[in-house]
């Protein structure tokens, strides 16, 4: 059995994202892989916030689309 890659995530998909998503949707969108994603997120090493809540993990996607790149200028 070989693992499979996350398939990447286009910018109108991130764009349509709700505020909070799990883990997994955000790795997808970073092109991580589950392993690697869960061990970042362990260390304090995501790319982005990611909140722990409960037994679960949440990033806010303001984080993610920050570190995307696609955060929209201010002012």
């Amino acid at each position: 059995m070989t693992a499979r890659e996350p398939v990447p995530m286009t910018v109108a998909e991130v764009a349509a994202l709700p505020a909070v998503v799990d883990l997994m949707t955000a790795a997808r969108a970073l092109r991580i892989g589950r392993t690697t994603a869960y061990a970042l997120a362990r260390t304090g090493d995501f790319p982005c916030p990611v909140l722990r809540v409960g037994g679960e993990y949440r990033v806010p996607v303001v984080g993610l689309r920050r570190a995307l790149g696609l955060d929209e200028p201010s002012g």
